[in-house]
């Protein structure tokens, strides 16, 4: 991606100050396109703003996303001045384009937005140390936190059923019974297994779980970590900020966090769900949300992490029975080996579900 087309027409119709001295290619992700942008003004100082182009193949609705954006913001902004925080560090702060939308549109159709960028804090794409996944967890929970009086209804569901496990369940059966690659016959016991959880798509929705505002991709790299500190500063990457619940990222988050092994582990004795590193994470998201999660949301923290888990576990397996059209694979097999170490943490939940609740107890 050394060029992109649009970039420099877009860089015109933002409201950016200053001369362009330089840009480049930013950061590890892989949905959108992103630029790191450096201006200069008359006395010399410099400063830098984020570029991004959104993927609409992925984000079909950008409009309404960053209507989302927008909106989840500004709230974090004054809550934020509300604490005597910092809100230009604290949350994302979305450059306006020169027609004063959140958003600009180049002659291609393509859509591009503009931040500012969080000076001294860095992201990190895997747990370098205990300490990082308990400021991602603290950082998550206090997310909870600012937005537990922020109307969730009001915001899109952009991406519509995005953690409706039982419509993935659903999809799963479909993809069985058409069989179009004719893989089910060689993963008869992923499919059993799967089948004998099917109770776990519908668990959560007969809950008194209250509506929130959930981040979606609770993954340690979506947090600011401040440079000086070592502290979680600011919460990032909000394309999915939705209508949700709070055991949802809560559980994601242990999903990918707390697993002893990489998301596609062939060798499956070294998958199991680290209780020491969900005790980290329990400890830090209950202590961030400061009491606003209601008594029933943290006695289903548990069944959030296993839920996600599940919920991976059976779109990864209806994936491989379709032909890895979705997740992307580098590898033959990878969305299976995928399947089944989410479905083997699981088990090691089942296993160790006594623990798990015992120590949401002891923090709650």
């Amino acid at each position: 991606m050394e060029k992109c087309k649009g970039k420099d027409e877009a860089i015109e119709n933002f409201r950016f100050t200053g001369k362009l001295v330089s840009h480049c290619i930013y950061g590890s992700g892989h949905i959108n396109d992103t630029f790191l942008l450096t201006f200069e003004d008359g006395q010399g100082r410099q400063s830098k703003k984020i570029l991004q182009r959104m993927n609409k193949d992925i984000f079909a609705r950008p409009v309404e996303l960053m209507d989302n954006i927008v909106n989840v913001t500004t709230y974090l902004r004054e809550r934020i001045l509300e604490n005597g925080g910092d809100p230009d560090r604290e949350t994302l702060n979305v450059i306006p384009a020169l027609d004063g939308k959140p958003y600009y549109v180049d002659s291609e159709g393509e859509y591009w937005r503009a931040y500012q960028f969080i000076v001294g804090a860095s992201c990190y794409d895997q747990v370098e140390k205990p300490e990082d996944f308990y400021q991602s967890a603290v950082s998550f929970g206090n997310f909870q936190k600012l937005l537990a009086d922020f109307p969730a209804d009001t915001l899109h569901e952009t991406i519509p059923g995005f953690h409706d496990t039982a419509a993935r369940f659903a999809a799963l059966k479909r993809a069985v019974e058409k069989d179009i690659c004719g893989r089910a016959a060689s993963v008869k016991e992923e499919i059993a297994f799967a089948y004998a959880h099917e109770g776990l798509g519908d668990i959560l929705g007969v809950q008194e779980l209250p509506l929130r505002v959930t981040h979606n991709d609770t993954k340690l790299n979506n947090i600011m970590i401040d440079d000086a500190t070592g502290k979680g500063i600011c919460v990032i990457d909000l394309d999915t900020v939705m209508p949700g619940l709070a055991v949802n990222d809560f559980g994601d988050s242990i999903r990918f966090g707390a697993s002893t092994a990489v998301e596609d582990e062939t060798d499956l004795s070294k998958v199991h769900c680290d209780m020491d590193l969900f005790e980290i994470y329990t400890k830090g998201f209950i202590e961030g949300c400061k009491g606003s999660l209601t008594a029933k949301e943290l006695e289903m923290l548990p069944m959030g992490a296993k839920v996600m888990t599940f919920e991976c576990g059976i779109r990864f397996l209806a994936d491989y029975l379709e032909g890895d059209h979705y997740f992307k694979i580098h590898r033959e097999g990878q969305n299976l080996d995928r399947c089944r170490t989410q479905f083997r943490l699981v088990e090691d939940m089942e296993k160790k579900w006594d623990i798990m609740r015992e120590i949401v107890r002891k923090y709650s």
